[in-house]
């Protein structure tokens, strides 16, 4: 049977004498289809449509031509929950979205209104803009169509011959993170159409760079498509790190040179092909904790108008009564998807395996991590998520990395996310920022982090590269500002500068800001050289954010999530760039890779691996002598050695060989003063030789012999290899 006919919804709430009069072409030719998969799946003979909607009375798929004309297909069936149907003579590149209807009871997670148009939540792409309009929230009857983006219907038989997957070790890993379109947008050796986009991403002058400077993994800011906050809208501003998820399938359509018919997936794919190709893998920074539909009085853009607290909200924890409209928030973005209830959660894990069986990325790091892995209200370090995707076979053996906080009281939970997950340390960072302002209490704790933080992973059986080590992130101040503000400089947020951390634990030596000096500015570059040779050469996995290794400022700004301009773009002109801590970084990581001994698997135990042999690791004062209890306890010490020894190494070769590398000595002084250090006279090194140097004073090269003093700048470091 076919027809048409014009058809009214009820109003969104609900009143028995009023209704909505929507006019639309109704077509009743939609087949039963199936249940599952979820989402629009196209073949010759028809595409089928599945969507999760519980409790919704009726559900249409909406097809949109190239003039945006709306023809609407109501699905008959509905099984498990589920809605679905199969329209035939359909092709891929369609636009489509789901209308619901229901009852509207938003204290039950009822929020149907069927005159908002919604996103496919599997979608493999969406097409068209997000607009700020009264539309687009649920309790306003108007049409939300012209003001949200449709799904699009995605069939890509890429060819994914010759692509190599790497499966780097984590302990041989060096991450940099990086945003899709602010890491080429200013670059002028790549064609103009290509900037800011996947395929710009890809071209040999990016992935020459970072090979060059010696990098194994790029971990991407979202590449989910996502949408700006409402409230950015008359600020003139939009949402510019991508934290606001309202795609968990679909590849970012802004950032496509190629179009947004399902051209991005398959721009995506190639993106990640060449970067294979060139030997760097590709990381996923993934947001699931919440959506973009915000809080109660949020936008209704897919889960909301399908089944909103049923499935997809936390709601707030009250035994005996439940206000009108709570969700249970500790995402710090209006709502928290809850990843117990048995829906959300296969969403989650479809759209991980989605993206790494057909996108090919390598691993992802999770974003507000504890709020994934609550059950009910409570961190459940064997829930229900960290559960499913520890014993699952395809995500078990992909690089797993926990933001392990959120904005709770009780979701700080550093070093204790199940293996095989690793973490962001947030400790290393603010050790690490604290000593190279000598503002630590003494060496002890800075020993611990320059080891691989054994205090924080060693209990649980995890290894040292369980420690995502990192000195700043994309939230913060670049390595830059972090040694020329004191303060956070974030006007043009148009939040009065309340927004952003306060604790930066920086230090801008002596000059807030920019400045010509040309004291202030060489302490500068020697304090971020500093930093980032400290980062590569620490037990665990460096991160590095893009554009630190060349000087990048956000002129202070450490929360520039709404600039997408100037402000947080690298700037790849030579003029400003810190070449020189670019060279020092590049050295850290190529010693990284090069030597065994700055790299082990294992943690280091401070006794010989053989018997007679010499220390696998040692800390020594600047006397020359092993470090005392009473050193340890000592608040003025802000000088330290690190010897790490390479003969032999507790790491065993791929075939159980013993491994054998040079032995090396770090020298670090955080001190405002030059120190004199002595080099440990011993019985398994003799003599050495400089091969990384932030004290101007001190050469590579330079030949030294244990017992000789050496003199350390202030702020400096020296790496010493065994000759």
């Amino acid at each position: 049977m076919r027809g048409t006919a014009t058809t009214s919804f009820p109003e969104p709430g609900g009143a028995q004498g009023g209704y909505l009069s929507l006019v639309t072409s109704l077509d009743l030719s939609a087949w039963p289809g199936r249940n599952w998969p979820l989402g629009a799946t196209w073949t010759p003979e028809a595409t089928n449509f599945a969507v999760h909607a519980p409790a919704a009375t009726a559900v249409w798929v909406c097809l949109f031509d190239d003039d945006d004309v709306e023809r609407r297909h109501r699905l008959t069936e509905h099984s498990l929950g589920i809605w679905h149907g199969a329209l035939p003579g359909l092709s891929p590149g369609q636009r489509y979205g789901f209308r619901a209807d229901g009852p509207w009871d938003p204290t039950q997670g009822l929020r149907f209104n069927p005159a908002k148009l919604l996103l496919d939540p599997y979608a493999r792409a969406v097409s068209g803009d997000f607009v700020t309009h009264p539309a687009i929230y649920g309790t306003d009857e108007r049409d939300s169509a012209p003001y949200v983006g449709r799904s699009v219907l995605v069939h890509d038989d890429f060819d994914w011959s010759g692509d190599v997957k790497h499966g780097y070790r984590w302990r041989d890993s060096a991450i940099y993170e990086l945003h899709v379109k602010g890491f080429t947008k200013l670059h002028d050796r790549i064609p103009e159409e290509l900037r800011g986009t996947y395929a710009g991403l890809a071209h040999p002058v990016v992935t020459d760079y970072l090979t060059d400077l010696g990098i194994t993994a790029v971990e991407l800011l979202p590449v989910h498509q996502f949408c700006s906050e409402p409230h950015l809208a008359p600020l003139g501003l939009t949402n510019y790190w991508g934290y606001n998820s309202v795609g968990f399938f679909a590849p970012h359509a802004a950032y496509s040179a190629s179009g947004d018919r399902g051209q991005q997936v398959t721009e995506f794919k190639q993106m990640v092909k060449d970067f294979h190709a060139a030997g760097i893998e590709v990381l996923l920074d993934v947001v699931y904790n919440h959506t973009a539909e915000a809080g109660p009085d949020g936008p209704t853009y897919s889960l909301r108008g399908l089944d909103d607290l049923g499935s997809y909200r936390r709601v707030a924890a009250r035994p005996h009564r439940r206000e009108p409209d709570t969700y249970w928030d500790v995402t710090g973005c209006g709502n928290t998807v809850s990843t117990d209830d048995h829906s959300s959660l296969r969403l989650v894990l479809d759209s991980l395996r989605y993206w790494v069986t057909e996108m090919h990325v390598d691993g992802f790091r999770f974003d507000l991590a504890s709020a994934l892995a609550r059950t009910d209200h409570r961190v459940d370090m064997a829930g229900k998520f960290l559960t499913c995707v520890t014993q699952d076979p395809v995500l078990r053996h992909v690089k797993l990395v926990a933001e392990p906080w959120d904005v709770s009281m009780d979701g700080y939970r550093v070093g204790e996310f199940p293996a095989p997950f690793t973490e962001w340390n947030d400790q290393y960072r603010d050790t690490m920022r604290d000593f190279w302002r000598a503002r630590t209490d003494g060496v002890r704790t800075v020993a611990t982090r320059l080891a691989g933080s054994s205090d924080l992973y060693l209990d649980d059986g995890r290894s040292p590269y369980a420690s995502i080590n990192f000195v700043t992130a994309h939230d913060g101040f670049t390595v830059r500002d972090l040694v020329s503000y004191d303060r956070k400089h974030n006007e043009a947020n148009g939040e009065g500068n309340r927004d952003g951390s306060d604790e930066n634990r920086s230090w801008n030596c002596g000059v807030e800001g920019e400045t010509d000096d040309p004291d202030v500015v060489a302490l500068r570059r020697r304090q971020a050289a500093n930093l980032m040779v400290t980062l590569c050469l620490s037990a665990g996995v460096p991160m590095i954010t893009a554009g630190d290794e060349r000087g990048r400022t956000q002129g202070g700004n450490n929360n520039p999530y709404s600039q997408d301009n100037e402000v947080s773009w690298v700037d790849w002109s030579a003029d400003d760039a810190w070449l020189d801590v670019y060279d020092l970084t590049r050295t850290a990581l190529r010693l990284r890779r090069e030597h065994e001994a700055l790299r082990q698997r294992h943690w280091f135990e401070g006794r010989p691996t053989v018997p007679g042999g010499a220390k696998d690791l040692a800390w020594i004062h600047p006397d020359g002598r092993e470090m005392t209890p009473e050193d340890w306890q000592d608040p003025a010490l802000h000088v330290l050695g690190m010897f790490v020894s390479g003969d032999p190494l507790r790491t065993l070769g791929p075939r159980g060989e013993v491994l054998r590398d040079t032995g090396f000595l770090l020298w670090l002084n955080a001190s405002p003063q030059e120190r004199t250090v002595t080099l440990p006279e011993n019985d398994w090194v003799h003599t050495g030789v400089v091969v990384l140097s932030t004290d101007p004073d001190v050469p590579t090269s330079l030949k030294v012999v244990a017992g000789e003093e050496l003199l350390l700048a202030a702020r400096s470091l020296v790496l010493l290899q065994e000759a």
